[in-house]
């Protein structure tokens, strides 16, 4: 089964850790508190390196079994160098603001220069997330703010909402299927060059 490292990556109170936790085990958590293991056993927290808890979920996207790893960097954003070391391994990552904060969309360009910046690469898989969705009144971003982002940052773009389930599942899924495209993209390319013999 392959595995495949995810990145969930945002300012604080945007709800990175409610998509994880809704994705993994399919609960909504107001407020999420990573030190407390009894209740969300899928995390190993205290045996990794990141300072962050991370998620483990086994799905099935088009007919392929894949162990995700997922990442959830919530409380850790203040340490930078922590930050890099979670940029360097991971290989997708959801760049995740709410859309009821205008501060939280302007913090994703530091973000995404910051992975391309530690991976020394412009092909990274990416998704832009908008989420809290069901908070309509309280939009201050419109979809189509997101949109033009995503075209921005070349990437993918969907608005979720954890408490209601919401596009949830995608953001995975997208990032798995824009890894394996890679993959098998890179495969292609490495097959194709031929050996020059003089």
């Amino acid at each position: 089964m392959r595995e495949y490292k995810l990145v969930m990556l945002g300012a604080g109170g945007v709800g990175k850790s409610a998509l994880t936790v809704q994705f993994v085990q399919g609960i909504f958590v107001e407020k999420y508190d990573p030190t407390i293991e009894d209740s969300y056993r899928k995390t190993h927290y205290h045996d990794n390196p990141y300072f962050a808890p991370v998620f483990d979920k086994s799905v099935d996207v088009d007919g392929q079994q894949c162990m995700l790893e997922i990442l959830d960097t919530a409380g850790t954003e203040q340490f930078t160098a922590m930050r890099d070391l979670y940029m360097k391994n991971g290989q997708g990552f959801a760049l995740i603001y709410s859309i009821q904060s205008q501060q939280s969309f302007s913090e994703l360009g530091n973000m995404r220069e910051q992975i391309l910046r530690v991976k020394d690469a412009t092909d990274i898989p990416i998704i832009l997330v908008g989420n809290k969705c069901d908070l309509e009144d309280e939009r201050v971003i419109s979809a189509a703010q997101g949109q033009q982002q995503a075209e921005l940052f070349h990437c993918e773009f969907i608005e979720t909402s954890a408490k209601a389930k919401i596009n949830v599942t995608q953001i995975y899924y997208t990032l798995v299927r824009q890894i394996n495209a890679q993959t098998q993209e890179k495969s292609t390319k490495s097959k194709g060059k031929k050996c020059l013999i003089l």
